[in-house]
């Protein structure tokens, strides 16, 4: 048995169980795909997936077995890259950071021209996408570290801390009657169009609870992934504006929005970080982690990630 068949048949499952996708992927022919898994259940003595004449219909009970054993061998192989990548090259490589658009916008640009600053020969590339995505990009190895609000710490191959808490604001022009109210309540909410994330997106599920428990239904008018493009809409007056507060953190004094916190209406929400389960990480990457948050340090996330039990809860 090789490396070549073990990712034929890792790379087989991630696409559905699809020669023809799976020997694109991997830039080569389909029947060499197939003659190489063959080969490898004939050593193993089982099979790992069932067949209808030629095509891959599932994969059998002895293959969800072997597939949790190839997966762990390709990762400590894939580690065993890095770590001749960081002792050859000492601190020149990328990191890549999967996060959604509200993260990647107000969170991560100090943090990563910090992280330039130290480790100048470090490249960055920054994946945006949903919760969901960002957890599947670290799964997937193509994410050294992931950022998120929503989901992370649902996906048990991956480990995640809790990074920092944040609000929601209300937003209106100056001139909205709600810019007078200090403390809006969701009633007076619900009474408005409202403006803000999608569902899957920055604490929008918080949102919906909070409405729901009372018993309100609030006319959503307008759902964006961007913070900036909801205030925008809230500017030309089609609604009140329910967004994350470090959208409106730099905004300058005189600023034609009014913000007020509704962690009293909507609670507080915590961003996490996270990390693949069995992750060989790079020295940057400790660093990039720690420049997150202070309460991060390598040693926090060395425990974690060996699957310590303390609680790492804000």
């Amino acid at each position: 048995m090789n490396l070549h068949q073990f990712r034929f048949v890792q790379e087989a499952v991630r696409r559905g169980l699809n020669l023809t996708e799976t020997a694109k992927a991997l830039h080569t022919s389909q029947p060499g795909i197939s003659k190489a898994i063959l080969e490898l259940e004939e050593e193993l003595g089982v099979d790992i997936f069932a067949r209808h004449g030629k095509r891959l219909k599932r994969i059998t009970e002895p293959g969800h077995q072997v597939l949790q054993s190839v997966d762990i061998i390709l990762r400590e192989v894939g580690n065993l890259k890095r770590i001749g990548e960081e002792f050859g090259k000492q601190d020149t490589g990328r990191l890549s950071i999967a996060t959604t658009h509200t993260q990647a916008r107000y969170v991560l640009p100090e943090p990563v021209a910090l992280l330039r600053k130290r480790h100048p020969k470090v490249s960055v590339s920054l994946h945006q996408g949903t919760p969901e995505q960002v957890a599947q990009m670290l799964l997937d190895d193509s994410a050294d570290i992931g950022l998120a609000t929503e989901s992370l710490s649902e996906y048990g191959d991956l480990v995640t801390l809790p990074c920092y808490e944040w609000q929601h604001v209300i937003v209106v022009p100056t001139g909205h009657p709600l810019a007078g109210v200090e403390r809006p309540t969701l009633e007076q909410l619900a009474r408005e169009p409202l403006v803000s994330y999608q569902p899957a997106f920055t604490g929008r599920k918080r949102i919906d609870q909070a409405f729901a428990q009372r018993r309100l239904q609030p006319e959503i008018v307008l759902e964006a992934i961007d913070s900036d493009v909801i205030k925008t809409y809230v500017r030309l007056g089609l609604g009140v504006g329910i967004l994350a507060e470090m959208a409106v953190r730099d905004d300058p004094p005189g600023s034609d929005l009014v913000a007020r916190p509704a962690g009293y209406l909507f609670g507080m929400n915590v961003s996490r970080v996270a990390f693949k389960r069995g992750a060989y990480l790079r020295n940057f990457v400790y660093t990039f982690a720690e420049l997150l948050s202070d309460r991060l340090t390598r040693s926090l996330i060395t425990r974690a990630m060996a699957g310590s039990s303390e609680d790492y809860d804000l």
